[in-house]
């Protein structure tokens, strides 16, 4: 299961919500049929009724007042993987596809996996667990063409080049 949004919140009082798409058009968010929950006991059928503030905006059905609406705030809305498309283009990828994989240096030596994707804002960034170390070991790396030069699904590779500095930690200047 792939998590295309999150309900952010009730619009009006007729049971509308907005939502938090992590599709590339977020008004996409209800072109790939019923969404799930986290646990996948409960089918959202959704329709986009317009945009707030670049959000959708969508009426669940059986969801027909404020209240009801207010109690989504914080689901989940997840697909089954195989309902997305393929990806068209040869750097594309969805994150499901990413994580778990390993990751090695250009050396060949295994760095660790890939546990997790984040976007905090100005770009993609790799969570990986290196080899041996548990998750509060966890290095992030930024998910760029010069640190990540090669990612191969489907062998299921990905090679970075973090360069000889990067496990530098820079010594605070004193104040003058």
């Amino acid at each position: 299961m792939l998590l295309l949004g999150v309900i952010v919140g009730a619009k009006g009082i007729k049971g509308e919500v907005k939502i938090k798409s992590f599709t590339g058009i977020p008004e996409d968010i209800a072109a790939y049929g019923p969404l799930q929950d986290a646990s996948g006991k409960t089918t959202f059928n959704l329709k986009v009724v317009s945009l707030s503030k670049g959000l959708p905006v969508v009426r669940i059905k059986g969801i027909s007042d404020r209240n009801a609406a207010e109690a989504l705030k914080g689901t989940e809305l997840y697909v089954s993987r195989d309902k997305l498309p393929e990806t068209e283009e040869e750097e594309e990828y969805y994150y499901a596809d990413l994580i778990g994989l390993p990751v090695f240096f250009q050396d060949g030596t295994k760095f660790g996996s890939i546990s997790c994707l984040h976007d905090f804002g100005a770009g993609d960034m790799l969570e990986i667990v290196p080899e041996g170390k548990g998750a509060k070991a966890a290095v992030l790396v930024p998910f760029t063409a010069e640190m990540v030069p090669e990612v191969d699904v489907s062998t299921g590779r990905v090679v970075v080049d973090l360069g000889e500095d990067f496990f530098e930690i820079p010594e605070n200047p004193e104040k003058a």
